[in-house]
Order: C-alpha cells, then structure tokens, then sequence
C-alpha cells in the first residue's frame, strides 16, 4: 500500500483524499514496522537456534566405525562387529588387493553395492550388500 502511495502522491495533496490516504499511510506504516520487527524477533531466534546447534555438533564426538556399524546393522550389530574386525580391524583403509576397507569389499561388489573413504559410506555399503545376499555373511571370507 505504501507504494501505491509513493507512485500517487498526489492524492496527499487533493483535499478529497488527503485526509485518508494520510490515515492509510500511517496505518500501513505501524503494520509494517510490527512486521519488520516480528521478522528481526524470528531471525534472531533462529540465529541463536543456529549457534546452539554448532556448539553442539562442534562439542559432540564423530562415531567410530563400530558405532556406526551398529547404527547401520541394528539387530545385526554383534555380527557385523565381528565380520568387521576380523576383515579390517574396523580400519576404514585397509586393503587386500582389490578388497578394501571396513568390510573389504570386491572391485565388483563396491560398483554394484557403492562405497566410500567414510565409514559412513563403507558400511551402509556392506549392508545394502548383506542385505541383497538374503542377510547372511556367505560373501564374507569372516563368518560371525
């Protein structure tokens, strides 16, 4: 509305309007002034929501590979623990030939099932494949 009022001023100045369009104007001018003032109050509580949120993920410690590996695997946790460590050492690095990292799997296993340097990547990796082998560990060389 106060743009419509900036491009017809001369309705401030016509005395059949004048008094009104003063009173639209101010009118207009108070709700926007709340609004503005109700958008700063949002935006400052999402800034401090932000700042909270960063101190805590730059206080919270990333999870290990076994953590992960249990997250992933749920009620699968204690195999995957034990296929893992015997295949890798729960190292996300580890290699054997064309077998790599935590659950060290093949060239072909890794392009049908991915893979990553994270062992975020790596296990959701080996579970979609432990998954597809009908959650079993036959692929695996280790057993649980």
């Amino acid at each position: 509305m106060l743009g419509f009022f900036s491009h017809h001023q001369w309705l401030l100045t016509d005395p059949r309007f004048a008094e009104e369009a003063q009173r639209q104007i101010t009118l207009h001018r108070g709700r926007l002034a709340r609004g503005l003032k109700q958008l700063r109050a949002r935006a400052h509580v999402e800034a401090i929501r932000r700042k909270r949120l960063a101190r805590r993920l730059a206080v919270a410690k990333p999870e290990t590979p076994r953590e992960i590996i249990c997250r992933v695997f749920g009620p699968y946790c204690a195999q995957a623990l034990r296929v893992s460590e015997c295949e890798s050492g729960f190292h996300t690095d580890a290699q054997n030939g064309q077998y790599l990292g935590l659950f060290q799997m093949g060239s072909s296993e890794r392009r049908i099932f991915g893979h990553g340097t994270s062992a975020e990547e790596q296990v959701k990796a080996a579970h979609r494949y432990f998954v597809a082998s009908g959650r079993d560990w036959s692929p695996w060389s280790c057993k649980p």
